[in-house]
């Protein structure tokens, strides 16, 4: 029996919930700064999305819980990727995007992002993405 739309929106809200927990727990915010793990996951994301070829991000996509997917889709110009960049050039994107101080720096959000999001991607997707990154961008991916 498949979900009725409702069940599945609830799912996805409680799968988005996790993965912005997470990111709390990794750096000791509260859950009252759910907007920080949010705009964290966000810049993360279409920094990733915009790196990627439009097949490879659309493979990836699909994977994501349903809101998240929603959320990595936002504001996308599939023509316009993949953007060329290397790992201090995706690191200074999510800079430029969070808009936030960052403990630890850019890098150490990226992971921390990339980490919660994994359980949520098969093992052969996630090799994918990383196999599309540069080697020294490939190398900060969980």
């Amino acid at each position: 029996m498949s979900k009725t739309p409702q069940a599945a929106i609830d799912t996805s809200m409680d799968k988005l919930n996790l993965i912005l927990k997470e990111i709390e727990e990794a750096y000791g915010w509260p859950k009252e700064r759910r907007a920080q793990s949010y705009a964290a996951l966000r810049s993360v994301l279409h920094v990733l999305r915009d790196r990627l070829p439009v097949q490879e991000s659309a493979e990836f996509a699909a994977q994501l819980p349903l809101i998240v997917r929603g959320l990595y889709y936002e504001g996308w110009d599939p023509a316009a990727v993949p953007m060329k960049m290397g790992r201090e050039e995706f690191l200074d994107r999510v800079r430029q995007d969070f808009r936030r101080d960052l403990p630890g720096g850019a890098e150490l959000l990226v992971q921390t992002t990339l980490q919660a999001l994994h359980r949520h991607v098969t093992e052969g997707e996630w090799q994918d993405v990383k196999s599309d990154m540069p080697t020294e961008l490939a190398a900060i991916i969980p």
